[in-house]
């Protein structure tokens, strides 16, 4: 789905702001039919935020189904286009009235949808809308989860992420115009020839009598055009993308009286021999998993926070992450584009594994791949999010690799046929980039069974935290014996560690460097980057993680997960200055 962007044909008002809001207790307000009128007794509630950590009511803060959002809006003086709703998110189905009428149904919390309202609203008058916002998982949702009754009888959702469940709607919404033929996607390659880039590309418009294409530099300037729905330019003494170098052009596309410019950066990715090679160098990961989650606005996003953390990122000498454990917001791709930060992009398929729940190992009594649990209906539903994710994001130049799931069962027969297909729908989808999926410590080298059907391995590892507990020397002997295998299995694939290193409460100093301290999280990673450093198809260190963050509560949570290179606030951790010289030191030697 193409990002909304304002042109000469398009003109955008962004809904955002203070809404009305009112949490549905019994879960029968769309049997009861709220929509229809104005909501009786709402308070006010942030779009777009989580609704969770907003108020002080824990009522509101641990609902588990619907919750309605509302709010008037005048529909422009549109003439013959059409008039667009979009949503970047709404978590984790949204059910969208307007006027009383169901325009939009939408499950899935990370991604885009939008409705044509055109003939639900009258132009130049004002009209009402209504979203309701369900927070409940089921076996059959990406990611997975379960609702049960608690000893009171009360709903209760189970899940097995390590992140907590909010809700809401957590994106802007939007209100914009657009001609009744337009330009409904664009897929853009882009190659290398010697100073020059090749750039193809693929315009959907249906209906257009003609589709001309000029690509723009920086400046706005034309370098390269071409007429016709398909085909290849080339721009001459390109300014490639590159890791630190946001170099950024624009494919602005004329569909008969429509106009839409895509950005996109001239590079190439390619896995050979070991190495992970952009524009044909090698590159080394050095960065974090993320989580799209702060203080009071929890999973909402912020323009303020995003550059906040980038800044923090560039300061640490950070090139890169990964969108643990979901789709992150599209402001946050168009500014990992712009900044040079390399991306691995996500699916929302996290808890797909039934030996582990909220991050801790240990049996969660169910079985993962089942007719009753993760079966079939699931599978559909985890390829079209792989379809999805990849049509919204793969014209961004800093996504270099697919990750389809985070930590999935991977050691069973059954897990392999699961994923096989998933990882063929991923592939087509998109041949130009490398596909991987996280492997947990439960299924190492010699166990799991599904690493050939992919390009990179990606480990989270948490040796001398969650085993070998706070006995280093015994951590390193087994990280470097499994590293070993996995370099003997798949000689040719790069190795990135996408998590690692353990829990660290602010302020907790000891003298004799144990876990939960500050010292020992300077000794743990310590560790792991020794290892590294020896290993020549080890390509990334993606700590785990950027910054502490929000977990379901827990005897092993305190006040979440602490594992942060930050804290929440975004305090630095003394390791944090450890792994600065270190990065900078690498950025230094290596240029990037």
């Amino acid at each position: 789905m193409l990002r909304v962007r304002d042109s000469i044909s398009r003109h955008s008002t962004v809904l955002d702001g203070v809404w009305n809001f009112k949490v549905d207790w019994d879960n029968n307000g769309l049997e009861n039919n709220w929509a229809a009128a104005p909501l009786v007794d709402p308070i006010t509630m942030p779009v777009p935020a989580s609704y969770n950590d907003i108020t002080v009511d824990t009522k509101i803060h641990d609902h588990v189904g619907y919750v309605f959002y509302e709010r008037t809006a005048f529909a422009p003086l549109y003439g013959d286009d059409r008039l667009i709703l979009h949503f970047g998110s709404v978590t984790h189905e949204g059910v969208v009235f307007v006027n009383g009428t169901e325009v939009a149904r939408h499950t899935g919390g990370y991604l885009p949808f939008e409705a044509d309202i055109t003939d639900y609203v009258n132009p130049g008058e004002e009209f009402r809308l209504t979203v309701a916002v369900d927070n409940r998982l089921s076996w059959q949702t990406i990611p997975p989860g379960l609702v049960t009754k608690d000893d009171s009888g009360n709903d209760k959702q189970i899940y097995w992420h390590d992140f907590y469940n909010y809700a809401g709607i957590h994106r802007s919404v939007t209100l914009y115009t657009r001609p009744a033929v337009h330009v409904s996607d664009v897929t853009i390659t882009t190659g290398i020839d010697g100073a020059d880039g090749t750039v193809t590309y693929d315009v959907v418009a249906e209906g257009a009598a003609s589709v001309k294409v000029r690509v723009l530099d920086a400046s706005g300037q034309e370098v390269a055009a071409a007429e016709g729905a398909h085909g290849e330019v080339r721009v001459e003494n390109a300014d490639f993308w590159a890791p630190g170098h946001g170099a950024m052009y624009g494919l602005e596309i004329t569909a008969d009286g429509d106009v839409y410019v895509q950005p996109f950066g001239i590079r190439t990715v390619e896995v050979s021999k070991g190495q992970f090679l952009i524009n044909g160098k090698p590159f080394y990961f050095r960065g974090y998993g993320r989580h799209e989650d702060n203080n009071t606005v929890g999973k909402g996003h912020s323009d303020a926070l995003m550059i906040h953390d980038y800044e923090i990122m560039k300061w640490q000498g950070a090139n890169s992450f990964r969108t643990s454990h979901y789709p992150y917001a599209e402001e946050e791709m168009d500014y990992a584009d712009e900044q040079g930060f390399v991306v691995i992009d996500e699916t929302p398929a996290v808890g797909i594994n039934m030996g582990i729940g909220g991050g801790i190992a240990g049996a969660q009594g169910y079985t993962t791949f089942s007719p009753d649990t993760v079966n079939d209906a699931t599978r559909e539903v985890h390829a079209q999010v792989i379809r999805d994710l990849i049509a919204r994001d793969k014209n961004h130049p800093s996504v270099v690799i697919w990750s389809i799931a985070n930590e999935p069962e991977s050691d069973t027969d059954a897990s392999y046929d699961y994923f096989k297909p998933l990882a063929a729908v991923a592939r087509e989808a998109d041949p130009t980039r490398p596909i991987s999926y996280t492997n947990v410590m439960m299924a190492p080298a010699d166990k799991d069974k599904i690493a050939e059907l992919f390009d990179v391995v990606m480990l989270n590892r948490y040796f001398g935290w969650y085993l070998d507990t706070g006995n280093l020397q015994d951590a390193e002997k087994h990280l470097r014996e499994e590293l070993d295998k996995w370099v003997k299995r798949l000689p040719d694939h790069p190795i990135i560690f996408t998590e690692y290193g353990p829990d660290t409460m602010e302020g907790n100093s000891d003298f004799f460097r144990r876990p939960w301290s500050e010292e020992f999280q300077i000794d743990n990673i310590g560790m792991f980057h020794r290892v590294f450093d020896d290993y020549a198809n080890v390509v990334g260190e993606q700590m785990w993680n950027f910054a502490d963050f929000q977990t379901t509560p827990g005897i092993m949570r305190v006040g979440g997960n602490k594992k942060g290179m930050f804290t929440r606030d975004r305090k630095p951790k003394p390791n944090a200055y450890v792994v600065r010289d270190r990065w900078l030191a690498m950025k230094e030697k290596l240029g990037f």
